[in-house]
């Protein structure tokens, strides 16, 4: 995903984090059983949105139909029932009604990004658009404390800036709570509506933090102007405590304790690794924490009054990505994932110290045996720089059967690879292929000094991490070093073609989604709602109206198409609003007059980011038929 870095709220995806030993040691070379790309799509990606108001069902988002739709899960019997049938757009879950079996979903039309809320009954197939205001992006931002109306976040006053509108869950009617005149993110309100927390970019690496007071009309900076990071977490019910993140005088973010009577701050908690979040269950008997422990998830649940640790259950070779306390406080929904597996929900009661699965999302023709476990490794880079990687090394590779490579690029500037799950991944280390998902400098997590380290210098230090990330493949004795390749997209997408463009004798191929080629243009046509992270995007990037634009020139893939040698595959969203199709059209077209091998596939039906099965299972044959060609030694 294409963003700018200071927005960034990790959403950590994580599972089982195997020895960080020797690397890339494994089992014994074995021949796993190879699986088509049709049977690992089989798999069932799964997300919950909640409990219902008696506890007994939980509402989730599944795409078992090949696109994602709204399904009801029985607790009991782990039953499964389909609310929604949608056969076009993908529709996600956001909570029940409360007290009702009526239920809230989100969609938006082809991927372009502009999501409206719905209302629909359970015995009525007829949906209600709740924020049905033209050419407007419109999110859930919670309950009110009486439960009787529901907070959205929408730019429907002014396309370039959010305000939060509060709609009664009789009539439906929209309030304006809070107004967005200055170009703030509001972010969490406090149970009483009195006080908003507010977030201001202010460059790539520091933001700034508010507390607007709706009583005295007042507004409230809580940060300073030191270079660190702030964000609101969680209100506690009398208006008195608010917590939130920060990385003020620390390398790493920590959550805050700050009291709004006193103006008094401490530190609450904090770890040797980003703290990412905090939530408080419904009557504040608990809370939880969540921490990205060096690219894996680590989920953490206290007794909020004492602050004594409160233990899960232990669920073998995975990790708790996710945590739903119930109303009730009684019971937790659990999502826990490994890197063999997709996520799979479980329900735990506290008090009886029950554990249940709910789901069971791999595919029963596939013998999780035969997938890897992602590893933790690092490698130095050219100027010595430990660069962290996420690594998947084939079971099949040894030094008498060695494996093609690809150098993996998350998008960004400033997203991390994780321990996780992927089918793409899998599938492709199924068939031989080895993956090192490269954390390049720029990466968010492992610290600010990191973090900053790409600013205005995209395509130079963070590029050369990939090259280097190369090299350790090399050193493998179980890599074939004339066979690796680069992979990535949006972000990871454009370095890609800037590894063709720049290092044109490193990779033997590039594969490419969505990928920006012209940072001019892409810089200048970002989404109107992006008005707010702007000046920080444009902080670390680049101005493309001042001088910076001889730099945003000279590093963009599209301006050096006569450098590009190598086979080249693009796939790309008709509906991107994030880098546009015109971007892959036109470096497709540059690359092809190179006489170089370029194959582009285009989806009339997706944005940034393929979301539909069939698009799904198309990119990830037409990539192992390219690599199989172009890549792998005959």
């Amino acid at each position: 995903m294409l963003y700018s870095k200071s927005v960034i709220i990790v959403v950590v995806l994580a599972g089982f984090l195997s020895s960080c030993g020797k690397k890339g040691e494994q089992d014994k070379p074995r021949t796993p059983k190879q699986y088509t790309i049709e049977q690992l799509a089989n798999n069932l990606s799964v997300s919950a949105a909640g409990f219902s108001s008696d506890e007994s069902k939980v509402l989730v988002s599944n795409n078992a139909s090949g696109i994602f739709n709204v399904y009801e899960l029985n607790v009991a019997d782990t039953t499964s029932k389909a609310l929604t049938t949608s056969k076009k757009e993908s529709f996600f879950a956001v909570d029940y009604l409360p007290n009702s079996d009526n239920y809230i979903y989100s969609a938006d039309q082809g991927g372009d990004e502009n999501a409206h809320l719905y209302l629909r009954s359970k015995t009525d197939s007829v949906s209600k658009d709740l924020t049905p205001w033209p050419k407007s992006a419109n999110n859930f931002a919670g309950w009110s404390d009486d439960k009787k109306s529901m907070y959205v976040t929408s730019n429907k006053r002014d396309p370039k800036y959010f305000d939060i509108w509060k709609l009664d869950t009789a009539s439906w009617k929209p309030t304006l709570l809070y107004e967005n005149k200055e170009g703030y993110s509001p972010s969490a309100v406090s149970k009483s509506e009195r006080y908003v927390a507010l977030t201001k970019e202010i460059t790539a690496d520091k933001n700034d933090l508010y507390l607007y007071d709706r009583t005295a009309k007042t507004t409230k900076r809580l940060s300073n102007d030191n270079e660190a990071t702030w964000f609101p977490l969680a209100f506690e019910k009398n208006d008195t405590i608010m917590y939130y993140a920060t990385s003020d005088g620390s390398e790493f973010s920590y959550i805050t304790k700050y009291n709004i009577k006193s103006g008094k701050a401490e530190k609450f908690f904090e770890d040797k690794w980003d703290v990412v979040n905090m939530s408080l269950s419904e009557n504040e008997k608990y809370h939880t924490i969540f921490i990205n422990d060096d690219g894996k998830n680590k989920v953490l649940l206290f007794d909020h009054a004492t602050g004594k640790a409160v233990s899960f259950p232990e669920i073998k070779d995975a990790d708790v990505l996710n945590v739903i306390i119930s109303n009730s406080e009684k019971n937790l929904l659990l999502t826990v994932g490994s890197s063999t597996s997709p996520a799979n929900l479980y329900s735990y009661n506290i008090e009886k110290q029950d554990l249940k699965q709910l789901t069971s999302t791999l595919n029963k023709m596939i013998d999780q045996n035969d997938l890897v476990k992602a590893e933790v490794v690092r490698f130095k880079s050219f100027d010595g720089k430990e660069i962290p990687a996420i690594y998947y090394k084939p079971l099949q590779a040894s030094k008498d059967s060695k494996a093609a490579a690809l150098v993996w690029v998350h998008g960004g500037p400033g997203g991390q690879s994780r321990v996780g799950f992927s089918n793409s991944i899998q599938y492709l280390v199924n068939h031989g292929y080895a993956v090192l998902a490269v954390n390049n400098r720029g990466s968010s997590g492992y610290g600010k000094g990191f973090y900053k380290m790409d600013n205005k210098d995209h395509s130079n230090g963070d590029l050369k991490d990939c090259v280097w990330g190369k090299k350790w493949l090399t050193e493998q004795n179980y890599i074939d070093s004339s066979a690796i390749g680069i992979y990535g997209g949006s972000y990871g997408g454009c370095m890609v073609l800037a590894a063709l463009a720049f290092k044109p004798d490193e990779f033997k191929v590039g594969v490419d989604l969505f990928g920006v080629a012209n940072w001019l243009r892409t810089l200048r046509s970002i989404p109107p709602y992006w008005e707010a992270a702007r000046k920080a995007l444009y902080d670390e990037l680049g101005d493309p109206s001042t001088a910076d634009s001889v730099r945003l020139k000279s590093i963009s893939p599209l301006f050096n198409y006569q450098k590009i040698k190598k086979p080249l595959i693009v796939f790309q969203g008709a509906n991107d609003v994030r880098v546009l199709k015109v971007e892959s059209d036109e470096i497709v077209a540059g690359v092809k007059k190179n006489g170089v091998p370029v194959e582009y596939v285009v989806y009339p039906d997706e944005g940034h980011g393929f979301v539909k099965k069939e698009n799904q299972i198309t990119t990830s044959k037409k990539t192992l038929e390219f690599l199989d060609k172009y890549l792998k030694t005959k």
